[in-house]
Formats: C-alpha cells, sequence, structure tokens
C-alpha cells in the first residue's frame, strides 16, 4: 500500500512509521512537490495537513471534484466544527487532530485495505424509489401472485412478519389494478384504541358522542372507488370483526350514530403478522370474516429466508438514500455486505431500511464501510448461555492451547468475512502471521 503524506513538518513520517506496518510512506512538503505526487502515481491513502501551503481545503476539494478513489484524511492542529463539517461536506474519509491519535492511522490502512474490495452502487430513479425489489423464488412467487390479483377487484390477504413489506404490497395492488385513479387509505387497527378505531372505519355524525362536534367520514367512505388497507387487522375486537364483514358482505357502512346505511365501492387489502388459522382455531378470529378476507393471500418470506435478495435491498437502500440525502456515497465495501448477511433481521426489511439510511448519513466520503452500520448490526448481541435466571455460564471443557488457538482463528475469519487483515488486527497478530498459522493448521476458509 502506498501512503502520500502532505505535510510541511518533516517530523511527522518518522512519527507515522509505526503504524504504516508494510506500507509504504512518500511526503511532500511544499504545494508544488504535493500536487505532482498527486498527479504522478496512484495512492491507497493520502494525508493532508489542512494548513498546507495555506491550501490543504482547497486540495481536498479538488480531489473530490476530481473523483479519486484514494479516501484523504484532513490533520489540524487546530480543530474546530466548522472545518469538521466543511471537510466532510468536501468528501474527506476523516479529520483527526494533532498529534495524531494512537492507532487511528493504522485502523483507517485496515479500513482501505477492504476499500480494495468495492461493489458499485445501483442507478436509483423516483420510479424506482417504491419498487419491491428482489430475486428470489420465494420473492418470485410473491411478484407472480401480486399479478394475478392486481388485475381483479378480490379482496386480498396479506400474511408475513413485521417489517417485511405488507404495506407496500397493498400500494402495488392498488397502482396496478383499475382502481388506481382511485384512493389507497391505509389504517393500521392496532394503532388506534379500540373505542376510536369504529369511527375512524365507519364515520361518526354530529353529536353521537361526546366530542363529536361534527360529522366525520370514516376510512371506508374516503377509500370509496379505490383500495382500503386494513393493516393488523388480527388485533381487532370480535365486535368490530363483525361489522367489517357485514360492509364487506353488504357494500355498506353505517356511521356511529347515523340512522341510514351509506353505500360503499371499496377494495379491501388485509394484512397481519399473526396466525390469523390458529386465531380461528382459537376463537380469536371470526370464521368467516378470514374467508372473506382470504380470497388471494400472500405469503410474504422474512428477510432471513431470501438469501441474496439482502445484497440486492441493500444496494437499493444505500442508493436510495444517498440520492435522497445527497451523499457521495458511490459504492461499498465488500465487508459490508459480509456485515449484514451475519445478521438476523429481526426487524426484517424494515430494519435493513433504517440500518441502510443510518449508514449513508454517517458515511464520510464515497466509499460505505463497515464503521458506518448500526453497532447492533455490526456486532450483534451474543445470546447468554446459564443453567438458570441469573447463573453463570458453564465452562467449556479445556482443549490443547493448539486447539484452541485454531478455534480463535477459525472465528476471526468467519466474523470478518474472511478478511485476513482484518482478522489478525482482532487476534492482536501480524497478518503474515495469521497467515503461516492458517497454512501450518491447514484451515480453510
Amino acid at each position: 500500500m502506498k501512503v502520500l503524506l502532505l505535510d510541511a513538518d518533516r517530523s511527522l513520517g518518522r512519527t507515522l512509521e509505526p503504524e504504516l506496518d508494510d506500507a509504504e510512506l512518500f511526503s511532500a512538503q511544499s504545494l508544488s512537490e504535493g500536487l505532482r505526487m498527486i498527479a504522478s502515481a496512484s495512492w491507497d491513502l493520502i494525508l493532508l495537513d489542512a494548513d498546507f501551503s495555506g491550501a490543504g481545503l482547497e486540495i481536498q476539494g479538488r480531489l473530490h471534484e476530481d473523483g479519486g478513489m484514494a479516501p484523504v484524511v484532513l490533520l489540524t492542529a487546530q480543530p474546530t466544527m466548522d472545518l469538521a463539517m466543511e471537510a466532510i461536506r468536501q468528501g474527506a474519509h476523516d479529520v483527526l487532530p494533532k498529534p495524531l491519535p494512537r492507532g487511528r492511522v493504522r485502523e483507517i490502512l485496515l479500513g482501505v485495505e477492504e476499500i480494495k474490495r468495492l461493489r458499485p452502487l445501483p442507478e436509483v430513479t423516483k420510479a424506482t424509489d417504491d419498487a419491491i425489489v428482489g430475486a428470489s423464488p420465494q420473492m418470485m412467487g410473491v411478484f407472480k401472485s401480486i399479478a394475478r390479483a392486481a388485475s381483479s377487484d378480490a379482496t386480498v390477504l396479506v400474511l408475513g412478519e413485521s417489517g417485511t413489506g405488507k404495506e407496500m404490497v397493498a400500494r402495488v395492488l392498488h397502482a396496478r389494478s383499475r382502481r388506481n385513479r382511485g384512493p389507497f387509505v391505509a389504517i393500521n387497527c392496532a394503532a388506534i384504541p379500540e373505542n376510536l378505531l369504529e369511527s375512524e372505519l365507519f364515520g361518526h355524525e354530529k353529536g353521537a358522542f361526546t366530542g363529536a362536534i361534527g360529522r366525520r367520514i370514516g376510512r371506508f367512505e374516503r377509500a370509496h372507488a379505490g383500495t382500503l388497507f386494513l393493516d393488523e387487522i388480527g388485533d381487532m375486537s370480535m365486535a368490530l370483526q363483525s361489522k367489517i364483514l357485514r360492509a364487506i358482505q353488504e357494500r355498506e357502512v353505517e356511521r356511529v350514530g347515523g340512522g341510514s346505511p351509506v353505500s360503499i365501492d371499496v377494495r379491501i387489502v388485509a394484512a397481519t403478522n399473526r396466525d390469523l388459522a390458529q386465531a380461528v382455531r382459537d376463537g380469536r378470529f371470526r370464521e368467516d370474516l378470514y374467508y372473506r378476507l382470504a380470497v388471494v393471500t400472500v405469503l410474504l418470506p422474512p428477510l432471513r429466508e431470501r438469501g441474496s435478495d439482502l445484497d440486492l435491498l441493500a444496494s437499493h437502500f444505500f442508493a436510495h438514500y444517498a440520492r435522497e440525502h445527497g451523499r457521495p456515497v458511490r459504492a461499498v465495501a465488500e465487508e459490508v455486505f459480509n456485515a449484514l448477511h451475519r445478521h438476523t433481521w429481526p426487524g426484517n426489511v424494515r430494519q435493513l431500511r433504517n440500518a441502510a439510511e443510518r449508514a449513508v448519513v454517517m458515511a464520510d466520503g464515497e466509499i460505505l464501510l463497515p464503521q458506518h452500520l448500526p453497532a447492533d448490526i455490526l456486532q450483534p448481541p451474543e445470546p447468554h448461555a446459564g443453567n438458570g435466571a441469573g447463573a453463570a455460564p458453564a465452562e467449556p471443557p479445556l482443549v490443547t492451547l493448539e486447539e484452541m488457538e485454531k478455534r480463535m482463528i477459525r472465528r476471526a475469519l468467519r466474523e470478518t468475512g474472511n478478511n485476513v487483515t482484518v482478522a489478525a488486527d482482532r487476534l492482536g497478530i501480524h497478518r503474515n502471521t495469521l497467515r503461516r498459522k492458517i497454512t501450518d493448521y491447514a484451515i480453510e476458509p
């Protein structure tokens, strides 16, 4: 690896050498020499003094505009918030105070090793922002079900864990149907108190109850000639289930406090993360309503079962949020995807979307790196073993030091996606030493 130091202080290079390991350090003390060296070679990392010949930030801006892939770290003896924000705005990889924090340059170099394994972000336009992304066999089945159901007015029941994208499916069903010129109205049945939900769904007349100071049109009426999305319908009381069933069967509703029915023309799409069939068997959900809702059933698989869809979704969200927030991110280190695959994603696509947005916002340059991911994604908590509540974890049986070393090396390689440089750093040994041990122990990646 080749590192270029642009700083008038000749002694800084000597203090950096212990942290460079196998990297080669080149330095320039004048502006003309620095510009010549920038143009004459390809660099893995550039360390640039903010006061370099009075043009540090100008050089930083020029490098950023030229689209160079070499990360630039700005060094400053007088760090300020304004300087840091301006440097990051201009694409700086990091801003470090002088004297340099011990070990930080070594960490950055390890990150640069990861940068060499990059995936470019896909092109994302407004037309594809809300697309359902996926290529797994499970999602191809979902796409076929959506295509067949969209052309009809059949009621659709969307099933899946929280965060799998049930509302997005409902919106696609509406957009691809003949009702797409009508309204799409959504309501989360679990988010509204029971005593208010009936009024929200069916509306009320003036004076129907305390606080009803005027007529209110409910969601069923607002969705006339369009689609009504009933999210989390499995949380609805039996009494309201009866009224929902009547509205679907009779195609009319009665406002709370009203005396005459109101005709409606609404397509129903319902969703839940509960097992409605089991709820019917348990007597917690009406069987007749269940069959009315489940004319067409779409089952969304959890993210952990969608294989390579994780990479497609992550790349899509990274590109989406880079454009939305005006961030310069245009490529992703391979280790980011390795970290994503190690996570179990209990929050499914919604959790991945939030993690992607956070990573893009926190990225400090054109390359998205593992350290930009949320901490719970990068280092998920390990389960605590024990014999009961409050019990200390049982100690594993004794093994030889050689066997223990093999296990630790295998674990380090697994947790770093077989990145020998990062694994060696976590184990506290030189990467050449780790490579020799991998060979000696015949450890397969």
